[in-house]
């Protein structure tokens, strides 16, 4: 289910990233903060797509590969990638990114809808990609991609 944008609402603030090499963003309501890589803790049977877990300030949270998340293949940590600190559906995740890439404010016009034919919209991951320079910008829909069901499945991880 994508997050509907709010009628009175003109502007919409992001967080853009890269991951293997194509830019993505998420509302910057979701985010908690950012920080640099750092080893995470290994769990195992976790699945593909968790690479650990990390002691955030006392809290313990997982770690997710977001590219592997997308079904792309699994990013490589470098000194340049990034843990998105997200709250969804109540339970903090680290998302691990190539690198952030931008602090945005987009016009709720220029938000586009993704074409049924690019095969994401069903599966409600994409609220809409938009357009930057000669780039396309693809906005998540964290909701979507950690549904209900996960969300609970992390806070057991966590």
């Amino acid at each position: 289910m994508a997050t509907s944008l709010a009628a009175g609402d003109q502007h919409l603030e992001i967080i853009a990233f890269m991951l293997h090499e194509q830019q993505f963003c998420v509302r910057t309501i979701s985010i908690r903060e950012i920080r640099g890589w750092a080893p995470v803790t290994p769990l195992p049977h976790s699945p593909p797509e968790v690479m650990g877990v990390m002691n955030l300030r006392g809290s313990v949270i997982p770690i997710v590969d977001l590219a592997v998340k997308l079904g792309m293949p699994p990013a490589q940590t470098t000194e340049r990638s990034a843990i998105v600190v997200t709250v969804v559906g109540g339970a903090t995740i680290g998302l691990m990114v190539d690198r952030v890439s931008d602090i945005l404010t987009i016009s709720i016009s220029d938000l586009q809808a993704v074409p049924v034919a690019a095969g994401v919209s069903d599966k409600g991951y994409a609220e809409g990609i938009f357009a930057r320079g000669k780039d396309m910008i693809c906005l998540l829909n964290l909701e979507g991609i950690f549904a209900s069901s996960a969300t609970e499945e992390w806070e057991k991880v966590a």
